[in-house]
């Protein structure tokens, strides 16, 4: 991903800078499809020489805020993320406050820069329909992704948040500058210790870890506990 990813507000009238693309530009399609599911989601796939990138996008219905979440799964890919579905589960019901909620599904999963770029296209898409204010989420290895991706667009993504992420991959997150760090992790975490989310608070310098007992990988026990500690932390973070 080029530090053109950053955030530059393009004039759609200016000629394009091939020597410093935005994310969306230097993924050069060959192909885009879109069909929505629901009236409130649609599917976009983006055919690339790289693979194909997909996006759940949940819209709000009416009155969105000029906010956004874009979320990563890990290592393997995948839209669903932690818990019993949740990001299924959270862009039904932000979408429904107002907030869009895109999902990310890797070109290459496991290849940190290529899907720190495809996240880096999620929120160049959320901020290209009116979002102001992104928070980015990740989980497993999609936490180094998400961290990644904040410190090049600084000026759209204003929070993170973890879940079970790893430490590797995240040694540039104290270029975060202080914003909003929030990381979840199970005790019994059977892949990535506990360990790995407290090192990353540490080089951020700043951050909430919250620790799950009892909770795994997957941190299939804590839905309830990741859903109204969101409902907390999202809203101040997202300017809502």
């Amino acid at each position: 991903m080029t530090q053109g990813s950053d955030d530059e507000v393009q004039d759609p009238g200016a000629q394009l800078d091939p020597a410093n693309p935005t994310a969306l530009e230097a993924l050069s399609p060959l192909a885009t499809s879109e069909v929505d599911i629901t009236p409130a989601m649609r599917h976009r796939e983006v055919y690339t020489t790289r693979g194909l990138l997909s996006v759940l996008w949940h819209e709000p219905a009416a009155d969105a805020a000029p906010a956004a979440i874009v979320a990563c799964g890990g290592a393997m890919g995948g839209l669903l993320g932690p818990g019993h579905g949740l990001y299924q589960t959270w862009g039904e019901r932000w979408a429904a406050a107002g907030v869009r909620v895109l999902r990310v599904s890797y070109r290459e999963p496991n290849n940190i820069d290529l899907c720190a770029h495809d996240l880096a296209c999620g929120v160049e898409w959320a901020r290209d329909a009116g979002a102001e204010r992104v928070v980015l989420m990740g989980h497993s290895f999609g936490g180094a992704v998400a961290i990644r991706t904040a410190v090049v667009m600084a000026r759209t993504v204003v929070g993170v948040v973890t879940f079970a992420t790893q430490s590797a991959g995240c040694e540039v997150a104290g270029a975060l500058d202080g914003r909003p760090l929030l990381l979840f992790h199970g005790e019994r975490d059977e892949l990535l210790p506990p360990e790995s989310s407290l090192i990353v608070r540490e080089i951020a310098g700043a951050g909430e870890v919250v620790m799950l007992p009892g909770d795994g990988h997957m941190l299939a026990k804590s839905d309830d506990i990741l859903t109204e500690r969101l409902d907390e932390w999202l809203p101040p973070v997202l300017g809502l």
